[in-house]
């Protein structure tokens, strides 16, 4: 079947103008589309409560965006840029970033030409009490190099250090320096745990006013933690999706999250591709418990395609999945679970556990784009088609939509 979904078959035509480079004056007057019943609707995200009902209960992604790109000098003068991806030796985001003293990332590398293994490398910066961050070329790999930084002073976290020298990374196809005001508009507001390269973009909308209007109808709110990683904007370079490999990222969802999710009178709608995948990701963790299929390592995993090969073992449902998950964790006295996923839904796909998706315009041929057909079939063609015309703007700070799974 995956040999069958063609990529060309998810292309369209997205004019440059028609991409947000810059996010609107107002998180909350953004663009809503909403497509339900075949229908599509056009509001504004301020007023994206009155397209939910009451039984809704909607699920964010509170990672916070890390200023994952640093510009290091050689002793010769040449520039270097480092852009971090995520800590290495499969470390937790948070431990490496409160590390002291020194930390190792996988990074990717600007200029790497010019840096020879072990050469150090310097950023300082300025005023009276200067913070210099060396970083040394440990390792090289086929996607990405390792990298281990030091500073001083050596009793600062990582996370003070980066955010001292580093700027915040825009999207790629944003060709410009992150200003001020991005530091502030490429992050949620209620942005949380520190750990992510890209924003979960689809909750750049969400204002207290929005928060307010939807409490005001007891619409319920949870939330979980998935690390966006750089490859959320890898294209899919092969003809079919079958020869995509996926990129992995970190989440960690809550005991109090997963035991809301358990109330089956309630619609659970995503916010954000990243918050769906962590979902639909958690149904599966729970059923390869289940099947005794998970390792005993404290980090759990579930890779690209293994839900199909779940699927042809098991017709457990979101309870089953849920509470054996619960069960884990009251074994090992823990409070959350953590783990990496690497799931790449396409068209066909069942959901387990979402009913409807909140989302932002993705790009030609991606794997997001892909989601978008899962949920909503040939329809996503007239969807965008729509945008199109009707002058939504596209991509991470473009417009957005509320779609639900029919």
């Amino acid at each position: 079947m995956l040999e069958q979904i063609k990529m060309e078959e998810y292309n369209y035509s997205l004019p440059v103008e028609s991409i947000a480079m810059a996010p609107s004056a107002n998180r909350d007057e953004s663009k809503l589309l909403i497509y339900q019943n075949q229908l599509i609707q056009e509001d504004q995200y301020k007023n994206i409560s009155d397209h939910l009902k009451s039984n809704v209960h909607l699920v964010f992604n509170n990672t916070k965006v890390i200023a994952a790109r640093m510009l290091f000098k050689k002793n010769t003068g040449g520039e270097i840029e480092v852009f971090l991806l995520e800590p290495a030796n499969s470390m937790p985001h948070e431990q490496a970033l409160q590390a002291n003293s020194n930390s190792k990332w996988k990074c990717l590398i600007g200029g790497v030409k010019k840096w020879k293994n072990n050469e150090p490398i310097y950023c300082t910066t300025t005023g009276n009490d200067p913070i210099t961050i060396s970083a040394l070329l440990k390792n090289k790999y086929d996607h990405y190099y390792e990298v281990e930084f030091a500073w001083s002073p050596a009793t600062l976290a990582f996370s003070t250090i980066i955010s001292l020298v580093g700027k915040i990374p825009l999207p790629p196809y944003i060709k410009r320096e992150a200003t001020t005001d991005d530091i502030q508009r490429y992050q949620t507001a209620y942005a949380k745990t520190e750990g992510s390269v890209a924003a979960p973009t689809a909750g750049l909308h969400f204002t207290p006013h929005i928060f307010n209007t939807l409490n005001k109808k007891n619409i319920a709110q949870s939330f979980l933690t998935l690390h966006v990683g750089a490859g959320t904007f890898k294209p899919v370079s092969s003809e079919t999706i079958a020869e995509h490999t996926m990129h992995e990222e970190y989440f960690e969802v809550s005991k109090k999250t997963i035991e809301d999710l358990l109330d089956n009178d309630k619609m659970i709608i995503a916010v954000g591709t990243t918050s769906l995948r962590t979902l639909e990701s958690l149904y599966w963790i729970g059923v390869k418990q289940i099947l005794d299929l998970n390792n005993d390592n404290e980090i759990l995993h579930l890779g690209q395609w293994e839900n199909l090969t779940l699927q042809e073992k098991s017709t457990l449902s979101k309870q089953d999945a849920l509470k054996t998950l619960l069960d884990m964790m009251a074994n090992k006295n823990k409070h959350s679970i953590t783990g990496t996923t690497g799931i790449c839904i396409t068209p066909g796909y069942q959901f387990k556990i979402a009913k409807g998706l909140i989302t932002n315009f993705h790009q030609p041929q991606s794997t997001l784009l892909l989601i978008i057909a899962a949920i909503v079939g040939k329809k996503w063609k007239q969807i965008y088609e729509y945008a199109l015309k009707h002058e939504f703007r596209f991509l991470s700070y473009g417009d957005g939509s509320l779609l639900f799974i029919e």
